[in-house]
């Protein structure tokens, strides 16, 4: 289990930034400050769209049946098609990748994908991506932060604390991993903050992200019951509202949940285990294909 990092209360939640350069984008079109969208396309891929922003997560689109990398000569079997294909993006912003395994960034996005978008992740994966000819790579780690802005919009990629396993002997066997803060800004004011877990499970540095992140609008939370190594490296249902239930956003959205044959635990566990959550969170389901809206104060 890491170790929980000293919390001074006085300081700003923003002291561990890092040194990582702002990223400028070319500004576009009037930036819709009103309304945002989450697109679900499959697993832990979404299309985010807010403040002018276009941002892709996690980018897997195999198609059903088709079989994703896992390392150590495992490979999970795609269960469910994704909901769209490479082809059918908009141009993207951002790319912020959890971390790299074969269902969150699989063959198909490492052919197809456009290798100058920028891509946020951890410095395992962007060592990776680079080998793949993706070169606009920004590595993050715990706590740290990367700047983008486009015209008045600003975007601050934060990476949140995550663990993939919580066996210690079979740690190094997994890749690491991060959850994001995702914080829009109009200008000097902050619209809408959103949070993205990455493949974790319960661990006690959860607890520190309410208290430097307060306020998260939005999570995004993964969940599966993912197998591995005879042993579970994602959150149950029950432990996915367990995380809700500790890092505490205004509304929930589990993903990750039934597209590979490697998950044992569906959106029903999730499902059963919210109906008697002690959360004061909305939770909210999506199919894939289905795209959920959201406006900075609802």
């Amino acid at each position: 289990m890491s170790t929980t990092p000293a919390i001074d209360s006085t300081a700003s939640v923003n002291e561990d930034r890092g040194t990582n350069a702002v990223l400028t984008l070319p500004a576009g079109p009037e930036s819709d400050y009103d309304t945002g969208e989450v697109y679900f396309i499959g697993n832990a891929t979404t299309l985010i769209r807010f403040a002018g922003f276009t941002i892709l997560t996690d980018p897997a689109f195999l198609h059903k049946g088709g079989h994703a990398d896992l390392g150590h000569g495992i490979y999970a079997r795609r269960e469910v098609d994704p909901a769209c294909q490479v082809a059918d993006l908009p141009p993207l912003d951002l790319i912020v990748l959890s971390h790299y395994h074969g269902d969150h960034f699989d063959d198909v996005a490492a052919r197809e994908l456009d290798k100058n978008v920028p891509i946020i992740s951890t410095s395992h994966a962007i060592e990776q991506l680079h080998q793949l000819g993706f070169d606009n790579g920004h590595a993050l780690g715990t706590w740290q932060t990367q700047t983008i802005r486009k015209g008045n919009a600003r975007l601050e990629v934060t990476a949140m604390p995550a663990e993939h396993i919580d066996i210690a002997e079979l740690a190094d066997m997994l890749m690491p991993v991060n959850g994001t803060i995702l914080d829009f800004y109009r200008a000097e004011r902050r619209l809408f903050r959103l949070y993205i877990t990455g493949d974790t499970m319960l661990h006690e540095r959860l607890h520190d992200i309410p208290v430097r992140y307060p306020g998260i609008d939005l999570g995004l939370i993964h969940a599966g019951g993912t197998t591995l190594f005879v042993t579970v490296v994602t959150m149950t249902g029950a432990q996915a509202v367990r995380c809700v239930e500790i890092t505490k956003p205004r509304t929930a959205i589990p993903i990750h949940y039934n597209d590979y044959s490697v998950f044992m635990s569906g959106l029903d566990d999730f499902q059963a285990a919210a109906e008697t959550s002690t959360a004061d969170t909305a939770f909210h389901y999506l199919a894939h294909g289905d795209t959920y809206t959201f406006t900075p104060d609802a």
